[in-house]
């Protein structure tokens, strides 16, 4: 391609390309992401000859094979590019402190109770909540990304994978895949947060078919345990059992089925976490063992709640942080549409016409932002 045609292909004329490449006129952030664009790589690769961020892999699996790398690492990509994009144009996602592990518990289990109690105590504060167990997922997710800066997106994952979880200095990422299993989804959420606060997750973490109670990797047990904890907290958990048991500390099916929906988790955990209070002893626990998610939503007649926490857990969702900053960084003529169809997964046409549906031929500014940027400081932005 000739100079003047690529000149053309990316908004500038002949002669501020030109210009641009003899160290005389500046090239604006805009400038730059339209030539990535052009040239299928990334700004910074423009400027400092950096490959694309990829993940390290360390697959934890309880239950059939291994998730295949690349196809994990291609659906972690995704958004770790738009975490790239955002850093290069200034605006990288707020990451307030966290709660850690004390240094005093040696004991994984009891690391993870306590991680639960003060990701607890944030989470009540920041939101001025009165509890956290019970809470909509769609709510808990947005409580804990502004608590914790933990970006969380359901996404179409690898068959074998329930969640992703990666963090670095400038991102904390989950990635979970939708399914018809809520309440798996949920405790794999709650699991996965329990990786970032506990700093397990500096390689990105495969989780496949978690399986609680049957994990060997001790930092397992304590996300497990930390999942438990946030989800079913040890004093609302007797509190709710004392308020539905009989006056001989039995529960009915009923009762039982209240606790499942209050507490938002599958019979089998709530069995399993009762056992462990021993609020239950085995021969109750076994009495629970037909039941289902769903039973016990009709049981109590809740099941619009249970179509709504369904149809919640099969939709694909975005951060919302990534992706207004990433449209936000568009609307200011700082990047183009792009990097948001990419984290997307669509084209970026289509989603130039959905965003303007008015006038779908109306082509992305150019000018008028590059003439706007061209006086200021030099900004080298996606």
């Amino acid at each position: 391609m000739s100079q003047a045609a690529f000149a053309e292909k990316v908004g500038l004329t002949p002669d501020k390309l030109s210009k641009s490449l003899a160290g005389v006129r500046r090239f604006s952030s805009l400038d730059l992401a339209l030539i990535a664009e052009a040239g299928g790589r990334t700004v910074d690769w423009l400027l400092t000859g950096r490959e694309p961020l990829r993940p390290a892999f360390a697959a934890r699996t309880s239950a059939g094979a291994a998730p295949r790398r690349g196809r994990v690492s291609d659906a972690a990509d995704r958004f770790t590019a738009a975490y790239e994009v955002l850093e290069l144009l200034g605006m990288p996602p707020k990451l307030p402190p966290m709660p850690s592990v004390r240094s005093d518990l040696t004991r994984f289990v009891d690391q993870g109770k306590q991680l639960a109690q003060d990701a607890v105590g944030v989470l009540t504060a920041a939101d001025a909540l009165r509890t956290v167990a019970g809470l909509e997922t769609d709510v808990l997710i947005t409580a804990c990304t502004q608590a914790f800066g933990v970006d969380v997106a359901v996404t179409r994952l690898p068959d074998t994978v329930d969640g992703l979880t990666w963090q670095t200095e400038t991102f904390r990422l989950i990635l979970i895949g939708p399914t018809e299993t809520w309440t798996r989804q949920r405790f794999t959420l709650a699991h996965e947060l329990g990786h970032i606060l506990a700093r397990d997750a500096q390689e990105l973490v495969v989780e496949s078919h978690l399986a609680p109670g049957r994990q060997k990797d001790l930092t397992e047990v304590r996300a497990n345990v930390f999942a438990s904890n946030l989800l079913m907290p040890a004093p609302e958990v007797r509190d709710q059992f004392r308020r539905v048991a009989d006056n001989h500390g039995r529960l009915t099916h009923e009762a039982f089925s209240e606790l499942v929906v209050a507490f938002k988790v599958s019979p089998s955990a709530l069995t399993a976490r009762l056992s462990q209070l021993r609020l239950i002893d085995a021969k109750s626990a076994l009495g629970y063992k037909g039941l289902t998610t769903e039973v016990c939503h009709l049981l109590t007649g809740a099941t619009d709640a249970f179509q709504r926490q369904l149809a919640w857990a099969g939709a694909e969702r975005f951060p919302v942080r990534l992706v207004a900053a990433l449209y936000q960084c568009y609307a200011r003529g700082e990047t183009t549409l792009r990097p948001l169809a990419a984290l997307l997964g669509t084209e970026v046409d289509s989603l130039h016409d959905l965003l303007d549906p008015a006038n779908p031929d109306t082509p992305e500014p150019v000018v008028s932002e590059v003439e706007e940027v061209e006086e200021g400081d030099l900004i080298f932005q996606p």
